[in-house]
This record gives structure tokens, sequence and C-alpha cells, in this order.
């Protein structure tokens, strides 16, 4: 038996790491990255899949395309890749050692150029990286090259510096490299120079780790719905230390048409010196909403999207077979609107807005209406939609219940930001929950609220694992709250303080003048002629009491 044996399919190139491991740190790219490079594998082509790639696209290469080939500088992930695709070729090492006679019709590097260089040697530049990456591309042949931006939204939230975390990566630190492109048209352009001409180049959120969307750069500045901004921010920060509020901030970025430029990461899809027209239609866009990828359609009637698969049939929380083409609604969403009437405090409003809120559960069925929230749910001046459809639960529970998990989120999400609101600042967020639930004109009790707490966490196992902690800047504005609270009730103390000083003060003045008409009452009770005046006026009251006696 033989131990240790490197597979038949495995090249040493040269600058391979033995010891070393990138699955731990590559990016999740979930089903977006296989879903767009389906769209240019072919039966005989040969694909190349350069550093650290989800299972599932290299499942998907190896049964459709005509031969895989694979670069990895981990000589452990390189053995196992070649263990799971014995028909593949598996090379171990740098890039810029990588030769071959034969160019590759496709080129995957989602990843970027990161984890292609070992840390014996000096590590070339970005320009340089894709120089020795485009040597590799046959004429007409394709690459899908992911870069990410130094200057994302991201990086904004993030309260940790970007590329200093320190770990065993950061052998050469990023943001050093004068090469490295800051925008799409710098991307553009470094192709260009290289012979590729970029097909169309997608802005990818909501963060760099975890990309779950891929939107057409050139159709941002045709100012997508707030509803499309919600599953591109929402999820993806539950294990991060965060600065600011990640939806509102991404919603911000789309709406001043900032969203191309300050994207977590760009995706360019660029061909070389094509000979021929292409027949390859790109996505608008790509969205994974739980485990279905969606595609993003704009055009003459608005914006809509249509899932790419059917969706699983199993399990308590489901997804279910959405329209051909489902409307993204235009509007703004609840919780801004919300907001805004909380900072006004403008309990008409409020009112209002939260007895539409009370019809629409009403209205709804409740195994769709249990996954709207206020983040989820938009306005367009007429009525509230779901900005993400397509979930059941089965056995749906009652409308309060339903209610109640909306107004709780909502709840904890005001508090523990700061948000200023015209209730008791001391107010809990169930004694909040409940007390919204009677203004949308639904009373509820605490039973339905416990309910609608465990519904949560049952939901969010699966639509979103963890829940986003509340921000640094917002914890400082809850802070500042506090502390004005604080001071405002310091200075009440402090005045009633100034109150009980004077009146014990006066109360002491009092007790003194007391004692000193107490002594002149004594004193003069000890005269003679006190005592004759009581003893002169006792038979005076003796006989009055015989007098009533016989007079009665």
């Amino acid at each position: 038996m033989r131990v240790n044996t490197t597979p038949d399919n495995v090249q040493l190139i040269g600058g391979e790491m033995l010891l070393w491991s990138d699955l731990t740190q590559a990016r999740d790219w979930g089903a977006i990255a296989t879903e767009l490079a389906a769209l240019f594998v072919t039966e005989r082509g040969r694909v190349l899949v350069v550093g650290p790639h989800p299972e599932g696209l290299f499942d998907m290469v190896a049964a459709r395309a005509g031969s895989l080939s694979a670069l990895l500088r981990s000589y452990p992930d390189a053995c196992a890749l070649a263990t799971r695709h014995p028909s593949a070729r598996v090379f171990c090492g740098r890039l810029d050692v990588l030769a071959q006679a034969e160019p590759y019709d496709l080129v995957l590097a989602f990843d970027g150029f990161a984890a292609l260089h070992s840390a014996e040697s000096p590590v070339q530049s970005w320009r340089e990286s894709l120089a020795a990456l485009s040597a590799l591309i046959a004429d007409g042949g394709r690459l899908i090259l992911g870069v990410e931006n130094d200057l994302g939204v991201d990086r904004f939230v993030s309260a940790r510096p970007a590329g200093r975390e320190g770990d065993d990566s950061q052998w050469t630190p990023h943001g050093y490299d004068v090469t490295y492109p800051n925008s799409p048209e710098t991307v553009e352009r470094e192709l260009q120079a290289l012979n590729l001409s970029t097909e169309t180049c997608y802005a990818s959120f909501p963060t760099r780790e975890a990309p779950r969307a891929l939107l057409a750069t050139h159709v941002l500045a045709q100012r997508p719905p707030d509803a499309l901004t919600v599953p591109l921010s929402a999820r993806g920060y539950d294990a991060r230390m965060i600065v600011a509020d990640p939806l509102h901030l991404t919603r911000t970025a789309f709406r001043h048409e900032l969203a191309d430029r300050l994207a977590p990461l760009w995706v360019s899809v660029a061909r070389k010196e094509p000979s021929a027209p292409s027949h390859t239609i790109l996505p608008t866009g790509l969205l994974q909403s739980g485990p279905i990828v969606h595609e993003v359609i704009y055009g003459g009637t608005g914006w809509s999207r249509s899932a790419l698969s059917a969706p699983p049939v199993t399990g308590r929380v489901r997804m279910v077979a959405a329209d051909a083409s489902a409307t993204i609604p235009h509007g703004r969403v609840l919780e801004e609107i919300l907001l805004e009437g909380c900072a006004r405090d403008d309990l008409r409003a409020l009112r209002d807005t939260f007895t539409e809120l009370g019809a629409w559960v009403k209205a709804q069925t409740p195994s769709i209406a249990v996954f709207g929230t206020t983040d989820n749910l938009v306005w367009d001046g007429v009525r509230l939609r779901l900005a993400e459809s397509g979930w059941t639960l089965d056995d749906a529970p009652i409308v309060e219940v339903v209610l109640c998990r909306i107004l709780w989120r909502f709840a904890v999400r005001l508090l523990a930001a700061g948000h200023h609101h015209p209730w008791p600042w001391p107010i809990e967020a169930d004694q909040l929950a409940l007390t919204l639930a009677g203004m949308c004109g639904i009373p509820c009790d605490k039973e339905h609220l416990e309910s609608a707490m465990r519904l949560e966490e049952e939901i969010d196992t699966v639509i979103e694992p963890g829940r986003t902690p509340p921000a640094y800047r917002e914890l400082l504005e809850a802070r500042d709250h506090l502390h004005q609270c604080l001071s405002s009730s310091q200075a009440r103390v402090t005045r009633l303080e100034t109150k009980l000083t004077f009146r014990e003060r006066d109360l002491q003045k009092t007790k003194a003048k007391l004692r000193k008409v107490r002594r002149k009452a004594l004193a003069c009770r000890r005269t003679l002629g006190y005592r004759l005046s009581l003893r002169f006026a006792r038979p005076r009251r003796l006989a009055r009491r015989v007098l009533r006696k016989f007079s009665s």
C-alpha cells in the first residue's frame, strides 16, 4: 500500500506549497459563479480554472467541458481535486511558471490572482499576473476575472482594516501594488492592452468574501429599485464587526449612482481577439436567494427576475416555483418610512403606516406573509409588496404571530441602532412590539410574541444564517442617546437635591422656632399666675359637667 502518493493527474510545476491549503480562505461564491461559467462551457472546449473555486463549479466544468485543467498552489488541494476528478489535469505551483503549448478556450479566475503565488518566490504585480494568464487564452477564447475593489462598500462597513488581518496568508500585504486597478474602466484598459476586449463587467454584492449577486455595470445607471438592494446588502455581515448599517449604506450608494464604483468586487468577462461575433447573450444580472439563482432582467417594462432552476421541495421552510418573470417592485422600503416617522415624532403618520401593515398581514396568505419584514416590504404609494417572494412555510401560524415577528424584528433594529423614536426610552423590544401591534389594529399578547421569536429563529436558519449585528456607528448613536438621557436624569436629580437642601434648611429653621416656642410655653406653665388660673378653672369645669348631666 502506497502512502502519501501523488495522483497521476497532478503535475508539480514549481512553487507548490506542500503544507498549505487555500480552501479555508477561499471566496464563497455560492452558485452564481457556476451559473455564469456555464454560459461559456462547451463540449469541445478546453477550460482552465486558476485558484480555489467552489466544488460545484469544478463538477459542472468536468461534466460539460471537453477537458478540464486546474492550477492550484496548494499541494493538498491539488491532490484532493485530482482524486475527485480523475479525468482533470491539475497543475500545482505558481502562475508565472505555467506554460502550455495549446491555449485554452475558457479561463476562469473568479478569485483573481491572490492565491496563485508562492510564499518562497517574489510576488508578481497584478499586471504581470494578468499578462501571464492572457498568454494561456486561445484566440476567440474567454476570460472571467474577479477583481477586488479596494474602495468597496464592504470596506466602509467593516471595522477591521482590509488586508490587515495578520493571518498566515498575509505574507505580502495587499494595497501596495501600483498596477492594481481602481475602477471597472481601469480593468477594461488593462485587458485591452493584452488584446482582450471586455464583453461585460459585473458589480458583485454584498461582500467580497461571499458574493451573492452580479449586476452589469452598464445598467446600474438606470436606478434599480430599492427592492433590489435588499438581497444585495441584508446578508453576509453576520460574522464580522461592522461600522455602519450595510442595508442603508448600499441603498444610498445605489441612489447616488455609485454602485459600480463602490461594488465590493468586479467580475469581467473578456474575449481575446474575437474573429467572429459572439452569439452568447450575457444576463443583466444574477442573484442568489437561498439555494436558487435568479436571472435579473431589465427591459422597457422595468426590472424583473426569473429562477434558473427548480426549487427544492424538502423542509418546512422552502421555496416555491415563482412566475416565469416576477416583477421587482418599485417604491420605498417600509423600514425607511417608519424610521422617518420616528425621527419626526409623527405619530399620525406612524399610525397610518402600521395600520397599512396590519391590513396587509390580514389580506395575505399566512404562509407567505410570514416572510415579510420591514426591510423587505416595499411601499409604492398604494400598497405594500414583498421585495423577495417565493418562500412558503408549511403549517403557517396565525395572523397575530406573523405580525409579532415583523414588529419584533423592527423593534430590535430600532432600539439596537439607537434611532430616535417617540416612545419612552426604557421600553424593551418586547413591550414595543406589543405596543406597535395595537397601532396595527391587531392586539397581541406575550404568547404570540414568544411564538414569533421561535418562528424567527426557524426561518433565519434557512433564509438568513445569522442576523446582522448592530453596527458600531449605531451603537455609538445608542450610547449618545443613553448619555443624553442620563445627563437629563442627572440634571433633574441635581435640581431635586438642591430643592431638597433648601427644604431641609427651612425645616430646621421651623423646628428651631418650634423648640423656642415650646420652651416659652413651658416657662409660662411654671409661673404662679398660670397655676392659680388652673385651680380657679377646675371648679368651673366641674360645675359645667354637673349642669349638663341634670339638663340632659
